[in-house]
């Protein structure tokens, strides 16, 4: 079990107030009026002078004007199979890339990341990265890219 040392849960408790300050709409001006007008607080008007206890108070103070503390989702233990680290980088699959993101510049493709190029690869040719294309595949991709490309700049 790890240990939460008082410095983390000041930062935890100030980020949360942030965060609630910025969900409920506070301007600057209004969330250091509201801090100064708490008797509790003693006058502070920033976070960042206040003690744990007291940034409880804050954190008190946001949920009773409606912020609801979600809390984070457990992070996925998934990892993709594919890494960036390994991409492929011959003259073939860094004009694929290209012409990729040429059209997502044109707003063909909507997103223009390494994995929905994949995914678009593997619908045309049944191989799932670049790196695995031969030169015959890389081709074929190229050419339909291509030919895209100048039907949607046709079209403008």
């Amino acid at each position: 079990m790890v240990a939460i040392t008082k410095t983390d849960e000041r930062t935890r408790l100030i980020r949360l107030i942030h965060v609630g300050r910025r969900e409920l709409g506070m301007d600057d001006d209004s969330y250091r009026a509201m801090l100064a007008n708490t008797p509790t607080l003693e006058g502070a008007t920033s976070s960042k002078d206040l003690t744990i206890p007291k940034l409880k108070v804050v954190l008190e103070l946001l949920k009773k004007k409606g912020f609801k503390v979600v809390p984070k989702s457990p992070k996925s233990t998934w990892k993709p199979v594919r890494s960036t680290k390994n991409m492929a980088d011959d003259a073939q699959s860094k004009l694929i890339r290209h012409l990729w993101l040429r059209l997502h510049e044109v707003g063909a493709v909507r997103d223009p990341s390494e994995a929905a190029l994949g995914k678009f690869v593997c619908r045309m040719v049944k191989i799932e990265a670049l790196q695995w294309l031969d030169n015959r595949q890389a081709s074929r991709v190229i050419e339909n890219l291509k030919k895209w490309l100048n039907r949607v700049e046709g079209e403008k």
